[in-house]
């Protein structure tokens, strides 16, 4: 019965699920990290960019990180996790999604919450390196939803891959494409978005047979943007269809290596599907913890290390 009881209890300004979310993305400072860039390149002729961070001791161990939506290897949340698993004896290596390491990639797809070719493709990599022998996948949120769709869509995945965290994991894309149009994310939702419309512009650039400034127009919200791009550059029929094939939800009953799920009661990009108790319960393998607080991947700790960085290295090392 793997439902974990959390002892989370962060000081008094970070109980606000905002602050502690805004803090985590644009005030806390990242630990120092040395991170060496290695890319691969793809059989379609497109790459991704893949950095590197190393414990100070041999070791056969290593994370692969995953990051959330319009993120990339260098941002707090990642230079965080790595750091800390760095320091406990774990190699690190943080996958820029195409488009995301800094450089256009170069077909008109890039990357959404469900392409795990991509994945396997850095697993297969990382494989032929034949330097480790125990691999755990860490995601967070768009991450998160990634690694348990791999995990839980093969029928068998690499020995070396012995557990997973996902941390505030959008479990039902609709479910959360629908908390982020509350008017109380409306900063969060404007943010992405504009993000996102700076890379259409660019594919604009790339393919203007293919995209259009009449149809950037036309994008107005998240909704629109994977209605207009996301489902018809990755062959899904809209927006609807590539959240109900890609959502991690459907996935867990499948996976068979312990998983540790890290959602936040008060995260306010997550829907009630994120918190999947009645499944953890019944489950060999999925390991659910619910805090009260911790936001959107803002697990507020001592010492610059958070919360959700002690818990993973824990899980991890048991």
């Amino acid at each position: 019965m793997p439902l974990l009881k959390s002892i989370y209890q962060p000081p008094l300004l970070f109980r606000n699920g905002h602050f502690s979310t805004i803090y985590s993305a644009k005030i806390r400072i990242a630990p120092h990290l040395i991170q060496k860039r290695e890319r691969l390149n793809l059989l379609d002729g497109d790459f991704i960019d893949l950095d590197w961070s190393y414990s100070s001791s041999k070791t056969e161990k290593l994370v692969i990180l995953l990051h959330g939506l319009e993120g990339n290897a260098q941002r707090t949340y990642i230079q965080g996790a790595a750091s800390h698993l760095n320091k406990n004896g774990w190699d690190a290596v943080a996958v820029n999604y195409r488009g995301c390491s800094g450089e256009p990639n170069k077909l008109y797809r890039s990357y959404n919450a469900g392409t795990t070719d991509d994945l396997q493709s850095v697993i297969q990599l990382i494989l032929q390196k034949s330097i480790y022998t125990e691999i755990a996948l860490n995601g967070f949120s768009l991450g998160g939803n990634l690694l348990l769709k791999y995990l839980g869509e093969r029928e068998q995945v690499p020995s070396e891959i012995k557990k997973a965290v996902a941390i505030s994991t959008p479990l039902s894309l609709k479910g959360s494409l629908e908390a982020l149009q509350k008017t109380s994310n409306w900063v969060y939702r404007t943010s992405f978005l504009a993000d996102l419309k700076k890379k259409y512009r660019q594919k604009i650039r790339q393919f203007p047979e293919k995209l259009s400034n009449k149809d950037l127009k036309l994008i107005k919200s998240l909704l629109d943007f994977d209605n207009i791009y996301t489902s018809r550059a990755h062959g899904f029929k809209d927006a609807y269809d590539y959240y109900k094939k890609n959502s991690s939800l459907q996935f867990l009953p499948q996976i068979k290596i312990p998983v540790l799920l890290l959602n936040a009661i008060n995260d306010s990009f997550l829907s009630k599907d994120c918190y999947p108790i009645a499944l953890a319960e019944s489950s060999e393998y999925l390991f659910l913890e619910t805090p009260k607080y911790g936001g959107h991947v803002g697990f507020y700790d001592k010492k610059n290390v958070f919360y959700s960085e002690k818990k993973t290295l824990e899980f991890l090392n048991k």
